[in-house]
């Protein structure tokens, strides 16, 4: 992948074509080094010159006054994506990123990409990641980043005051990467992300498939049921994978799910030497892969759209289930919004907090159900109808609902009648907040009514009617009629 030269950020110009034999156009030599950095030399080493500093957000530039060359290090992190292709395959800016890094953070394979003469410090990414990183990112970034002092064994010896830190990323460091927990751990004032080309862009550039029109899901760590609800016909999707076996064990869910005719492709090591772009087969690829699918319902499959209201046949049930009809009203008054988390109390099988989540990723829910059995089948239904992310809480409200995270919605599909629970559940709500609930006998509907005097909402009486055999003809035959209670909470 080349790269065209440019000037650097803030206009400033790059250094001139060099003359010198050897050098390349941009001013580096074979190695891909400046030789300002081959022979060891800092512009802090050389009398009469003085940093130049940009915004907060700038990153370390090359600038030339008088004629002569200085790095000028950023207060910032500095996160420098990486491919396969390595050092040849970097812009400009980011080469002089890392060259003038004093700290060099990443994983094995970022780092052995890098030539030897590179001189800065190169340190592993701690493992656990999270606080590792923090206090790896606070002992190295020098003043202007707060947090905790380095400790431990591993990064003894290893923090350098005010050194330029610069952390390797696979690809583009935001795309489900470690640019996205800097910033989180930092702000984003303090980050610096030079990316490069994804995974996911270079293989709908080899598949000749628009983005903007493909589902993308990273099952790295993640379970691979999380393909479920993005396995619609006609779709393309990619997946991101970290094992050797994931394009048959996707193949196997395929043919499981009723999408076995999909083509299956493996991109494996793109923008490398050894880039591999074919069909799926059982052998094993390279780890960090991608699986490139186009779905094709096989015939006689009913698709299952994402949209609330699946038939009641897609779940594993004991008879303790919200009917499509009522749960897709249901759905409709708790209005999912992506982002946030709905508790469904009373889960029974766990149908209304499923089908929250699959109408968006983001979407979380948290199943409460007091019998062991039932919270078994929810776990299943969950992950086979692909949000295997459901929380499912052990026990009965409204005792198992203390100490939950505060809900944006909440709906009861029973327990209505149970002393604190309907005040429980409206307490827990802040303003805005949604809260559905259903009853079937004339208790749970007294209740219901009694809530409403309390705090208005909408009382509604539904009843569903399904066409049955009745000798040689046909007749209604009427569901048990349902109760539904809708309320907003404008204020806290």
């Amino acid at each position: 992948m080349g790269h065209g030269h440019s000037p650097s950020p803030g206009g400033y110009p790059r250094p001139p074509p060099a003359t010198t034999a050897g050098r390349q156009p941009d001013g580096t030599g074979a190695d891909g080094l400046t030789s300002r950095y081959r022979n060891g030399s800092q512009w802090r080493d050389r009398p009469g010159f003085a940093p130049e500093f940009l915004g907060s957000r700038s990153p370390a530039i090359l600038s030339q006054p008088c004629g002569r060359l200085y790095g000028v290090r950023s207060k910032t992190v500095t996160v420098v994506g990486i491919g396969a292709d390595g050092w040849a395959g970097l812009s400009p800016r980011s080469k002089a990123a890392i060259e003038q890094a004093g700290v060099l953070v990443g994983g094995p394979r970022q780092l052995a990409l890098l030539p030897e003469a590179v001189p800065g410090r190169r340190i592993p990414l701690p493992s656990p990641l999270q606080p590792g990183l923090s206090e790896l990112v606070a002992a190295q970034a020098g003043p202007g980043l707060e947090g905790p002092a380095l400790e431990g064994p591993a990064l003894e010896g290893a923090a350098q005051e005010g050194a330029a830190l610069v952390v390797l990323a696979s690809g583009d460091p935001m795309f489900y990467g470690i640019g996205a927990t800097l910033v989180r751990l930092l702000g984003a004032a303090q980050v610096s992300v030079l990316p490069h080309p994804s995974s996911v862009s270079l293989a709908a550039a080899r598949l000749g498939w628009p983005l903007d029109d493909v589902d993308v899901v990273s099952l790295v760590g993640r379970p691979r049921e999380l393909l479920h609800p993005l396995l619609q016909p006609g779709r393309r999707v990619l997946a991101l994978t970290a094992e050797t076996t994931a394009a048959a064990d996707v193949s196997a869910l395929l043919n499981a799910r009723g999408f076995g005719g999909s083509r299956v492709t493996v991109l494996a090591d793109l923008g490398g030497e050894q880039e591999v772009v074919s069909p799926a087969d059982e052998k094993p690829h390279g780890r960090l892969a991608i699986v490139a699918i186009e779905c094709r319902l096989d015939p006689g499959t009913a698709p299952l759209p994402r949209v609330p209201g699946l038939p009641d046949e897609a779940f594993e049930p004991d008879g303790q289930i919200t009917k499509r009809e009522i749960r897709a009203l249901a759905l409709a008054a708790l209005a999912p919004v992506p982002g946030q988390l709905l508790w469904d109390v009373g889960a029974g099988s766990g149908s209304v907090g499923i089908e929250w989540m699959r109408v968006h990723p983001a979407s979380r829910a948290i199943a409460v159900e007091p019998r062991a059995d039932r919270r078994e089948r929810i776990a299943r239904n969950a992950a086979a109808l692909g949000v295997p992310g459901l929380v499912v809480v052990p026990g009965a409200a409204p005792d198992a609902l203390s100490g939950l995270p505060r809900p944006d919605a909440v709906f009861i599909g029973g327990g209505v009648t149970t002393a604190g629970v309907v005040a429980a559940c409206w307490d827990a709500l802040a303003a805005g907040g949604r809260l559905v609930a259903n009853a079937v006998t004339l208790e749970g509907q007294a209740v219901l009514a009694d809530w409403r005097h309390r705090l208005g909402g909408t009382l509604t009486r539904i009843g569903v009617e399904r066409a049955d055999a009745l000798g040689t003809f046909t007749t209604w035959r009427p569901a048990l009629p349902v109760v539904q209670w809708s309320v907003r909470r404008e204020s806290q």
